[in-house]
C-alpha cells in the first residue's frame, strides 16, 4: 500500500472538489493537521472516516485505496489486492502499537530499578523489592518488543535479559558498599550483635563493625572465609588506622611533617583534633590533642589508642625515640627502648602486615593484656 501515492491522489480530488484542507477536516470532524499527514504520505484515514471521506471525494473505498480511480475492468483483482494490503497494513500498525507499549514497560521497569537505587536506604528491604519487581516487568517488555519471537526464543531471551540485569545490580549493589561504604541491598540475611552487623549476600558477606560510631568501619568477605568470631575486629577505624593504610607513611627519619602529619591523622584519636611538636635534637614527638582523657576511657578506650599510637608510630618510623601524648587531663610519655622490652613481639610487628594485625590489632581487643601492658609501658 503505497501511502504517498493515496496522499497525492486525496489532495488531487479534494482540489476538484474545491475544498481547503480546513473545509474537509471541518466537515469529516478531525483536525487539518491529520488532512495535511495524509496528504503528505505519512498516514491512512482511520476505517471510520474512509466511507465518509470517499463519498466527500466521489470515490470508492477501492479508489482510495488504490491512490487512482480504478475501471471496472480491473475492479475485482484491485478489491482483492486492496483487502489484502488493508490487513497487512493493520496488522503492522498493530504490531508497531504493541512494540511501543512493551517499549513504554520495559522502560517503566527501568525507572523502577532506577528508583530504587535512589531513594530507598541500603538497608530497607522495600529497595530490594522494587528492584527485582523492576527486573521482571522490564525483562517482560524486552521479551514482547519482538512480536515473531517463538515462545522458546523469547524464554532464552527473558533468562539471558535477566541474569544481565540481575548481575548489573548485584555489581552495582557491590560498587556502592565498597566505595561509599553503605550496607548492601540484596542481603538476604541480617545479624545485629553488640559492635558488628553481619549481611549475607548471595556473593558475598559484608561486616559492619563499631556501626553507628565515629569508628565504624565495613569488611567485605567475597571468600566467605570470615565469621562473627574470626573477621578481623579493630575498636578504631580500621579502613583508617589499619595497616594497609598506615604502611604509606612508613619512613625511617621523623621530621617529615607531612608524612608525620599524615600518619597522626590516621591513627585512632585524631578525630578530636590535635597538634604535634617534633624535637629533632633528642628524636622526640609530642601529641596534643584537644580532649580530657577520661572523657574517652570507656572500655579501656584511652589505653587501646595510646598503646596502639604508639607502636605504630615506633613501627613505621625508625628513628622515633619518645613519643609524648598531652591531653587537657595528664600527659602520657612512652620510649621506643621501653616498647623494645616490653611489648611483646614488637620486632615481629615491624616486619610485616600479618604481625602488626597479629600482634598488635588483636590484642588491642584484650583488656586484660591492654591494662598491664599499659602499665608497664607508660609514664604518666
Amino acid at each position: 500500500m503505497n501511502q504517498e501515492r493515496i496522499g497525492k491522489f486525496i489532495a488531487s480530488e479534494r482540489k476538484k472538489q474545491k475544498l481547503t484542507q480546513e473545509e474537509l477536516a471541518e466537515i469529516l470532524g478531525i483536525t487539518s493537521k491529520a488532512v495535511s499527514k495524509w496528504e503528505c504520505g505519512k498516514g491512512l484515514p482511520d476505517a471510520s472516516i474512509m466511507l465518509p471521506l470517499c463519498e466527500i471525494l466521489k470515490i470508492t473505498v477501492n479508489d482510495l485505496l488504490s491512490g487512482e480511480r480504478v475501471d471496472k475492468e480491473n475492479y475485482q483483482k484491485t478489491l482483492e489486492k486492496n483487502i489484502i494490503d488493508t490487513i497487512d497494513y493493520s496488522n503492522k500498525k498493530v504490531s508497531e502499537k504493541n512494540k511501543l507499549i512493551y517499549i513504554m514497560i520495559m522502560i517503566f521497569g527501568l525507572g523502577l530499578i532506577f528508583i530504587a537505587f535512589t531513594i530507598y536506604p541500603t538497608e530497607s528491604s522495600w529497595g530490594s523489592i522494587h528492584s527485582l519487581l523492576g527486573l521482571i516487568i522490564s525483562t517482560f517488555g524486552f521479551i514482547n518488543i519482538k512480536r515473531n519471537n517463538t515462545f522458546l526464543k523469547k524464554i532464552f531471551l527473558g533468562i539471558g535479559f535477566f541474569i544481565i540485569g540481575l548481575t548489573l545490580m548485584f555489581l552495582l549493589d557491590y560498587s556502592n558498599v565498597a566505595l561509599n561504604k553503605q550496607a548492601p541491598r540484596f542481603s538476604y540475611l541480617i545479624t545485629t550483635g553488640e559492635n558488628m552487623i553481619i549481611y549475607k549476600t548471595p556473593l558475598y558477606n559484608v561486616y559492619r563493625i563499631n556501626w553507628n560510631t565515629k569508628n565504624e568501619y565495613y569488611i567485605i568477605d567475597t571468600k566467605k572465609e570470615y565469621t562473627d568470631k574470626t573477621v578481623p575486629l579493630s575498636p578504631f577505624n580500621r579502613d583508617k588506622s589499619g595497616i594497609d593504610n598506615l604502611i604509606h607513611f612508613k619512613s625511617k627519619y621523623i621530621g617529615n611533617n607531612s608524612n608525620d602529619s599524615h600518619l597522626i591523622d590516621n591513627l585512632p584519636l585524631s578525630e578530636y583534633g590535635y597538634n604535634f611538636e617534633i624535637d629533632l635534637r633528642y628524636l622526640k614527638l609530642t601529641i596534643n590533642y584537644y580532649i580530657t582523657d577520661w572523657y574517652i576511657n570507656e572500655n579501656y578506650y584511652l589505653e587501646k589508642s595510646l598503646l596502639y599510637n604508639s607502636v605504630s608510630i615506633f613501627s613505621l618510623i625508625e628513628n622515633v625515640k619518645e613519643i609524648t601524648f598531652n591531653f587537657s587531663g595528664n600527659s602520657y610519655t612512652v620510649t621506643k627502648e621501653k616498647i623494645e622490652k616490653l611489648y611483646p613481639n614488637f620486632n615481629d610487628i615491624v616486619n610485616s602486615k600479618n604481625n602488626f594485625n597479629k600482634y598488635l590489632e588483636n590484642k588491642i581487643n584484650d583488656n586484660t593484656f591492654v591494662e598491664n601492658t599499659f602499665k608497664e609501658i607508660f609514664i604518666n
